[in-house]
């Protein structure tokens, strides 16, 4: 084993010692920082919603186009060639 695996090793395991398995505890403190998150309001998670609509729409005409072009290149130079 080298000294950096030796390290990495002892890291966790004094790591797993600090953490409980109690799932009661573990609630308690999922509970505690979900009080702490600061939540969007509904007008917020709209806005971003139809925001995001709209770039992926934009993205998939985009995308479109670009295929379009390509796509009438390429069978111009198949066209060129027979």
């Amino acid at each position: 084993m080298q000294r950096s695996e030796g390290i990495s090793v002892l890291f966790g395991f004094f790591c797993f010692e600090k953490a409980t398995l109690n799932p009661f505890q573990f609630l308690q403190e999922v509970r505690q920082e979900t009080s702490k998150v600061t939540w969007p309001t509904w007008k917020e998670v709209w806005i971003t919603t139809v925001m995001v609509l709209i770039m992926v729409t934009m993205a998939a005409l985009f995308f479109m186009a670009i295929d379009q072009i390509l796509g009438a290149i390429v069978n111009f130079v198949l066209r060129v060639g027979r």
